[in-house]
This record gives structure tokens, C-alpha cells and sequence, in this order.
């Protein structure tokens, strides 16, 4: 388990910072994450990696010449949100265009997609591509809804390695498509991980068990057997991935493959050598080429002992920018010509917040607004095992700990803006972004979605009323359904928020108070998520284990209920609520 923390609120922060402190000459600290401390040449495009911290080297370890120009680093387990990708992006942008690049899992999808279409907005032309290589997480029909793993190296490499070349974006990402095709990855786990501060870890595996198939989030497996000896599991990991060939592959023999043996966390170089012993009589039985293999810990997930196999399918140009030189903090190979540091003077200091005006009746509807904020923060943080243990029935269990990082740096965000004098428009669009930022996540970006639609319903002029309440709830509702792309029935939050969004509505309508119509439109949404206990997954981290969430609600639906709850109580004890 995690032994050395602080506050594990701030441990991803912390970790950051020393990891900056160590590595100064390759690396420093941006708003969202780090970038190099070098010299790139102008018209280069820009590798913008990342995802949640906790996965060491993964993401910022591989910041550096010949690999990463940046790595957006998220909460633990938890994406970066939007505007740390945007803003990781703008500091390694040099002129020739952004590819963001990333783990397939949702909340990932949603906050670099969202980065893309603001970069691309402000003139800077952007793509992205996702990484899919477990081929566990989805059968090869599906292969596009595949998660990420430690084939992320394979796709990273080869990109960065095109852009080194002066290969134009479009070229770059055609390298990282046609990289990520050809890469396939399977894991396996024998013990959970302990996140900092944690009682327990997020899953368990039963002694003398290997769950089959493994996330390095924690995500359920596919199977789960005995452990076996090391030659076993050498014979399990290539047997699996030699049964799925990429698209144009008719025949393992021959063929020349990049190799990664990467452990988890707990299982150590010693033992891993002992398994690629054999791994490498396999494939020269095959006849299979290896091509510089590498052993040891490229994405791991805090104190989990496991391990996956990665197959990397080389044609000539995968194999040269595989082989080519990179110098980063956690990843080198071969020889990197010097280059010159940037100097401090170059680097952009923080921009102060800017508070636009807002009249009286603004920030008195702003003081109701921190003091409902306040209150979801309390009741997640009352509330926080048990969502995480909702949602590791069938997730990675990371969605109490997320909620309650959102909640609080919300619940910061306001007391300050209030304090500055931000209307309720200012404070909701400052709150959004702080919990997007330090949740991460899929919750996060949603959330951060939800409060800033409410925020531009009421603005920062005039005395909110209960229809503009109702008519920030509807656009929150429709901005969450149509970035998450869920709907009713998939068993997200969206089958609370719809009944809750609709009951508001029909309440306020009649002319009830918006004490009382949050009230009710409140035991709609509680009652909803109740009854996605009996709903199948159709979206996230849970679909590919639905069978094993029934009877267990959905862990965004059920937070939902019991935010919505929090507010009416603060509703229902101001004057606010009776207008």
C-alpha cells in the first residue's frame, strides 16, 4: 500500500512538484502538468500526452526529447480535465499544430476532445488520437471501445518520433493510428492497489487467484484462475495476444514486433525477467523477430501486483521511429543530440483571476449558491466510502474519492470568488472549472458541464427565479447528455438527472416554490437512482462486467440523488427558495 503522504487531497500535486524538482533539466511545472525544459524546434508538432497520476512513468516520466512535449496529469485515477490539457497544449505548442494523445476511457475522451475543440477554436490546429490496446476490454468487432494500457508507450514512441522527423500533423497522426492498429496488450492482476489515505484497496483478488484481464484502474478482469508458474503465465500472455493478428497480418511468422513486459507495480524486475525468459522462446517459436524489448515498469497503478504483455506489429517505418533515440526522465534509448534549456525569463507567469462585474442581487444569489455548494461537499465527503464501493462493483472504485476532490476545490473556488465579489454566473463558471480540474474524470467533466450551464442561466445580473433555475437545470441536463452521449437506460447519472430536470420543470410551471418543486423534482431523481439497480451498463468502465452490477445502483446516479437532496435542504432554509 501507499505509506508516504500528507493530505492525500494534495498528493498528486505534491508528487508533481518533486517530480519537477528532480527532473528540472528535462521538465517544468505548467498549469495542468509539465512540459520540456528544452528547446523545441519552431513548426514541431507537439505530443501533448496524459491522463490520471498514479500510473509512474506514465505520463509525465515520458516528457522529453524524442518522446512527450507535454503531459496534461490528472488527479489520481482521474483524467486532467479540459482546461489542464488546453493549457499543457498551449505551452508545448510550437507552431506546427497539437496531437493529443491518451488512454481510451471515458472521462479521457471527454476532457481531450473538449481541449481539441477549444484549441482548434483559438486557431491552433489540433487532433487527437486514443489509444486501444487491450484487447480484453472489448472483442476485436469492438475494438474502437477498447481501454489503454501500457501500449500507450508503443503509440506515444512512434508518434514523437514522426514529429521529430518534421513529419507534418496530418502525417503524425496518421503514424499514431497506424501504431495503435498494430498494438496489442493483455494484463493480469493477483492484488489490488491502495490509493494514499486509503483503508482498503479499490478491489481484491482472492489468495492463490490471477484475475484475467485486468485494467490498471482496478477494472474487473474477464476471468480469474489459479496463479499460475511464470512459464504459465508467459504461455497465457502470448498464446492470448497471438490469437487476434492486426488488420493486414495473415500470419504471425515472419513478422517483427516490438515487445513490452511491463509489471504493475509490486511485481519486480527480477521476477519479470524470469517470465520473458520464456516469453522470448515463444515468439522465436513463432517466428516472430523481437525488436528491442522492453522489461520493466512503463504504466503502473500505485502498489498493484500485476503485469501485461504488449505486442508492437513493426512495418519498416513503425520499426525506425520504435528504434529512434529519446531522453526523458523515466524513458531513454539510444543517443539524443544536446539541446539548449529554455531560460526562466521565457517561461509565463500564472494570470491573475479576473472578477467581471456583477450587481447586489448577483451575489446575493451567489452567497445561496456557496452555501449549496458547501453543502455537496459535506455529503459526498459523508458519502464517499460508499460511493467507491458502489462504483467498484463493476469500475474501478475511484468515484467517491473523485467526487469528494471535485466537491471540495468547488466548494473552495466559491468562498473565494464570493469573497472577490463574483456574481452567481462568475462563481458557478470558477466552481466548474475547479472541480473539473481536480476531479477529473468522467464525473468531473460533467460536473463542470453541469455548473457552468446553471451559471449562465442565472448570470451575473438580477434575482435569479425559479424558471431561470429550471431553465440552467434543462441546459445542464442537455450539455451532459450530449458531451457524455448518454441517455436513458445506459445506467449513468442521465437517468436521475432526466426525471429530476423534468419533475423541476413541471413543479416550477405549476407555480410551486422553487423550495418545493427542487423537493420534489429531489425524491424523483433519489428514487431513479434507486431503480438503476436493476439497468445493465450500456457505457464506461462497467459495460464490459454489466452482469455484475445488478443490483447495485449506478455510483453517478446515486451521488447525484443525494447532491440534489443536499441542496433542497439549503433551499428549503432561504429565502431564495421561496421565490
Amino acid at each position: 500500500m501507499t505509506r508516504l503522504f500528507n493530505d492525500p487531497t494534495e498528493f498528486a500535486d505534491e508528487m508533481i512538484d518533486g517530480f519537477v524538482a528532480a527532473n528540472a533539466n528535462q521538465v517544468r511545472r505548467v498549469a495542468g502538468g509539465v512540459v520540456r525544459s528544452t528547446r523545441t524546434p519552431e513548426g514541431t508538432v507537439a505530443l501533448v500526452v496524459g491522463g490520471g497520476s498514479g500510473h509512474y512513468p506514465a505520463f509525465g516520466g515520458i516528457v522529453g526529447q524524442g518522446l512527450a512535449h507535454g503531459a496534461a496529469m490528472g488527479n489520481l485515477f482521474a483524467s486532467p480535465s479540459a482546461q489542464q490539457v488546453e493549457s499543457v497544449a498551449l505551452a508545448a505548442n510550437r507552431g506546427g499544430g497539437v496531437l493529443l494523445s491518451f488512454g481510451n476511457y471515458a472521462g479521457d475522451v471527454l476532457h481531450f476532445t473538449q481541449a481539441e475543440q477549444k484549441l482548434n477554436a483559438a486557431g491552433i490546429q489540433t487532433r487527437h488520437v486514443a489509444v486501444t490496446d487491450d484487447i480484453s476490454s472489448a472483442p476485436a468487432a469492438e475494438k474502437h471501445k477498447r481501454r489503454g494500457i501500457a501500449g500507450d508507450l508503443t503509440v506515444f514512441k512512434s508518434a514523437a518520433a514522426a514529429a521529430e522527423e518534421g513529419y507534418s500533423l496530418d502525417e503524425v497522426v496518421r503514424v499514431a493510428e497506424l501504431a495503435n492498429e498494430r498494438t496489442r496488450s493483455f494484463g493480469v492482476a493477483f492484488s489490488g492497489c491502495t490509493l494514499p489515505g486509503a483503508d482498503a484497496p479499490l478491489f481484491t483478488v482472492p489468495d492463490g487467484r490471477m484475475a484475467v484481464g485486468m485494467g490498471i484502474h482496478g477494472e474487473p478482469g474477464i476471468d480469474e484462475t489459479d496463479v499460475p508458474t511464470a512459464d504459465g503465465l508467459a504461455e497465457l500472455f502470448v498464446d492470448s495476444l497471438l490469437a487476434e493478428l492486426p488488420e493486414g497480418i495473415s500470419s504471425a511468422r515472419g513478422q517483427r514486433v516490438g515487445v513490452i513486459l511491463n509489471g504493475l507495480g509490486s511485481v519486480k524486475y527480477e521476477e519479470l525477467f524470469v517470465v520473458y525468459r520464456r516469453i522470448a522462446t515463444l515468439l522465436a517459436e513463432a517466428g516472430l523477430e523481437v525488436v528491442d524489448p522492453e522489461v520493466g515498469e512503463l504504466v503502473t497503478s500505485f502498489d498493484m501486483a500485476g503485469a501485461s504483455l504488449t505486442l508492437f506489429w513493426l512495418d519498416d517505418e513503425l520499426e525506425r521511429f520504435w528504434r529512434a533515440p529519446a531522453d526523458t526522465p523515466a524513458y531513454r534509448k539510444g543517443s539524443v543530440a544536446a539541446v539548449q534549456q529554455l531560460d526562466p525569463s521565457e517561461i509565463e507567469a500564472a494570470q491573475a483571476v479576473v472578477i467581471p462585474e456583477a450587481d447586489e442581487d448577483s451575489r446575493q444569489a451567489a452567497a445561496v449558491v456557496v452555501q449549496a455548494i458547501e453543502a455537496i461537499a459535506r455529503v459526498v465527503d459523508a458519502n464517499a466510502d460508499e460511493l467507491g464501493r458502489i462504483d467498484a462493483v463493476a469500475g474501478d472504485g475511484d468515484h467517491g474519492i473523485g467526487m469528494q476532490r471535485g466537491a471540495r476545490a468547488a466548494s473552495a473556488a466559491a468562498s473565494e470568488a464570493l469573497a472577490l465579489g463574483a456574481g452567481a454566473k462568475t462563481l458557478l463558471e470558477l466552481s466548474a472549472n475547479a472541480w473539473a480540474n481536480k476531479a477529473g474524470g468522467t464525473s468531473g467533466a460533467l460536473w463542470g458541464v453541469a455548473l457552468s450551464a446553471v451559471g449562465d442561466a442565472l448570470g451575473d445580473e438580477g434575482r435569479p427565479t425559479a424558471e431561470s433555475v429550471s431553465t440552467g437545470v434543462a441546459a445542464a441536463v442537455d450539455g451532459i447528455m450530449s458531451f457524455g452521449k448518454a441517455e436513458v437506460g445506459d445506467k449513468t447519472m442521465v437517468d436521475a438527472l432526466v426525471p429530476f430536470r423534468d419533475t423541476l420543470k413541471s413543479g416550477i410551471d405549476g407555480g410551486a416554490s422553487l423550495a418545493d418543486a427542487w423537493q420534489t423534482a429531489a425524491d424523483a431523481a433519489s428514487a431513479a437512482a434507486t431503480a438503476t439497480a436493476d439497468l445493465l451498463p450500456r457505457m464506461g468502465r462497467a459495460r464490459p462486467h454489466a452482469e455484475k452490477s445488478l443490483g447495485t445502483p449506478d455510483a453517478g446516479a446515486y451521488s447525484f440523488g443525494l447532491i440534489v437532496q443536499s441542496i433542497a435542504a439549503v433551499l428549503a432554509g432561504t429565502s431564495e427558495g421561496e421565490k
